[in-house]
């Protein structure tokens, strides 16, 4: 579902939400984006974790564990809360990891437009 309507969530396609997180979902995403003909391939995910947190999260390069088709911006990476916030120009951000494969953000917008900002700078 969340693949298909994948253009519904932002325009290019290349980000898609799931109704909630906490669940394998890479190879399953790899098959579905073969199956469906998924092209430009799909290089975010955004969902909820646990607590409530929207979650953005890079999608690996197949086979490649710890390649990101695309990561989030490099100046992001390590900073938290407030300091990311005016780093990113988003409300709501809480981390960046610092590998650039995961950040956090208060709202599904401000997730969205995380990986938006991401997806503007490849």
């Amino acid at each position: 579902k969340a693949v298909l309507s994948r253009k519904d969530v932002d325009a290019s396609g290349e980000i898609i939400k799931f109704d909630s997180g906490g669940m394998p979902w890479r190879n399953h995403l790899y098959d579905l984006e073969k199956e469906h003909c998924v092209d430009p391939l799909v290089k975010f995910v955004l969902y909820t974790d646990v607590s409530g947190m929207w979650r953005v999260q890079a999608v690996t390069v197949e086979g490649k564990g710890f390649e990101n088709r695309l990561s989030l911006p490099e100046e992001w990476r390590g900073v938290r809360d407030e300091n990311l916030t005016d780093v990113a120009g988003i409300k709501g951000c809480r981390f960046c990891h610092a590998a650039g494969f995961i950040g956090g953000n208060d709202s599904f917008e401000g997730a969205l437009e995380m990986a938006k900002v991401a997806l503007s700078r490849k």
